[in-house]
């Protein structure tokens, strides 16, 4: 049995208010930016909940709309701390129980090794936290939520050798410079350092490199347009497919 059959993964996905989300994409997608972040996310929930290593599927939103459709999709759905949460009238109380809880969440929740409050990684460990004292001795990884062209056996592949590593081990991106999966086995510090140079921080910070084959789709976040194209080549989710071919099209 590998060790990665005696516990089930957690994957904790934050996703950033859709007003806010894929700035960089605002030059293709225009007024249709926020469909494409929220296609982006719910094909990679959905690839992600199809993963037979996964045990449940965390995503920390405070978006009135992704929370329902991901929640449609198989994840649970957690609001982001208070503190993380911009001033809002329309704020998110879909989750009330949870909010008990963030004093302890927020206890858990220590800074980045390199002083940074990045919002990313603090819903991050927020979610972590909360998992953590639901599901004790579960494996914790976290994905970014745009990634279209995930297939659930490249996931599979990449949480094994995570469990292999015995403690945390990261997947780079396809640039080679961000990461798109940071996972720790049970018992290891959840460091996420996600934003930016995050490839160099996490190997900095002793997480091991994943360099495996086959996994492509796993590597290829949306950023930017090229990146949209390259993730398309690929082959992605129904959702993002439907969007991406009406604005690649016009472009």
């Amino acid at each position: 049995m590998t060790q990665s059959a005696r516990y089930g993964w957690t994957i904790l996905l934050p996703v950033k208010v859709l007003a806010q989300a894929k700035s960089r994409l605002a030059v293709l997608a225009g007024e249709r930016r926020r469909e494409l972040a929220l296609a982006l996310a719910s094909d990679t929930v959905s690839a992600v909940v199809a993963c037979p290593q996964v045990a449940r599927v965390i995503v920390v939103t405070s978006d009135p709309v992704a929370g329902p459709r991901l929640l449609s999709l198989g994840a649970r759905v957690i609001p982001e701390a208070p503190r993380l949460v911009r001033r809002r009238d329309d704020r998110d109380d879909r989750d009330d129980r949870d909010d008990r809880d963030d004093r302890d969440d927020r206890a858990s929740a220590r800074p980045n090794p390199d002083g940074s409050q990045h919002e990313l990684n603090a819903a991050l460990l927020r979610g972590a936290a909360v998992a953590s004292r639901r599901w004790p001795g579960t494996g914790l990884a976290a994905l970014t939520a745009d990634l279209p062209a995930l297939r659930p056996a490249e996931l599979a592949a990449a949480l094994r050798a995570a469990a292999e590593t015995g403690g945390a081990a990261f997947v780079p991106d396809a640039a080679g410079f961000g990461t798109t999966m940071y996972a720790v086995v049970p018992g290891a510090e959840f460091r996420p350092m996600y934003g930016g140079a995050s490839r160099a921080r996490h190997a900095a910070g002793g997480a091991t490199e994943l360099a495996l084959n086959g996994i492509a789709g796993l590597r290829q976040d949306v950023d930017t347009p090229d990146d949209l194209r390259a993730a398309v080549a690929l082959g992605v989710g129904p959702r993002t497919a439907e969007v991406a071919a009406e604005l690649l099209a016009d472009a």
